[in-house]
């Protein structure tokens, strides 16, 4: 169940997570990269943990390659990206390859619940506004842990929640859309010492974070208007109840209650 109202279901969490952002509604609506800050939140994460061409990194629910193919242009680095989504891996293969990068580069069909790879394998893992998603954050926790290899590190970005919620922040649609069940820093701190992690680095980036969904909302009202927004409601995406959350969201940020942060944290 998540911390506030909506009853959470795993499967249903899940399967709307990849079909959403394995659209191009959602490329639509927040870019190529599918989350707050961009590249520029990648190379930030890659600066705080270190990364460089002598690092494997394990990019968590990478989407469509987009920081995967970021970190392996920029530091020469190998990555692994993981999605639950096959279209997004499929797609992620054919812009690594475009990219010149795909000798760096490999992914794979995956659920961050239990990460298809060996124990101790990575020195470096990230994860860009997608726990906040994930249905069991122990379990996904502990599985960066696993991976990792003594003194790697660990990279999330994402979006931080406090205070009593409001209900247009509960739903299914707010869940998958990064805001139902998405914690404090300091239970994202939390999740991260109960897998064995201790916490080095906390940045706020609201500002990051109102930019986008401002812009999201813009985009909304926009491309219903050009009805570039047809596909997602004809595959049964509530676009009302999304233009009604953007707008939730945007007084939650002005009010405090959402942000966005980067947290690093080392495996002991």
């Amino acid at each position: 169940m998540s911390q506030r109202g909506y009853v959470a279901d795993p499967a249903a969490i899940k399967a709307c997570c990849a079909e959403l952002y394995s659209s191009d509604l959602a490329t639509l609506l927040l870019g190529d990269t599918l989350h707050p800050g961009g590249t520029a939140t990648t190379s930030r994460l890659a600066e705080l943990l270190g990364v460089d061409s002598s690092c494997l990194v394990l990019d968590v629910a990478c989407g469509r390659g987009a920081s995967a193919i970021h970190l392996a242009l920029t530091t020469g680095c190998r990555v692994v990206g993981i999605d639950l989504s096959d279209g997004n891996v499929q797609a992620a293969s054919k812009a690594a390859q475009r990219a010149g990068v795909a000798d760096l580069c490999a992914f794979m069909t995956g659920d961050a619940e239990s990460l298809p790879e060996p124990s101790a394998s990575f020195d470096a893992l990230i994860c860009e506004c997608a726990l906040c998603t994930f249905p069991d954050k122990p379990t996904a926790a502990r599985e960066f842990g696993r991976v990792l290899r003594p003194g790697g590190v660990v990279g999330i970005a994402d979006i931080t929640r406090t205070g009593a919620g409001q209900r247009d922040l509960d739903s299914l649609t707010a869940w998958v859309a990064c805001v139902a069940d998405a914690h404090s820093i300091e239970g994202y701190a939390a999740l991260l010492a109960g897998a064995g992690l201790r916490v080095e680095n906390v940045e706020p980036h609201d500002e990051t974070l109102l930019s986008v969904v401002e812009r999201v909302r813009a985009r909304l009202v926009v491309g219903r208007v050009l009805g570039a927004v047809r596909s997602g409601a004809s595959a049964g995406w509530d676009i009302d109840r999304a233009q009604e959350l953007a707008t939730a969201a945007v007084d939650a940020i002005r009010g405090e209650a959402l942000g966005y942060a980067i947290i690093t944290a080392r495996r002991q």
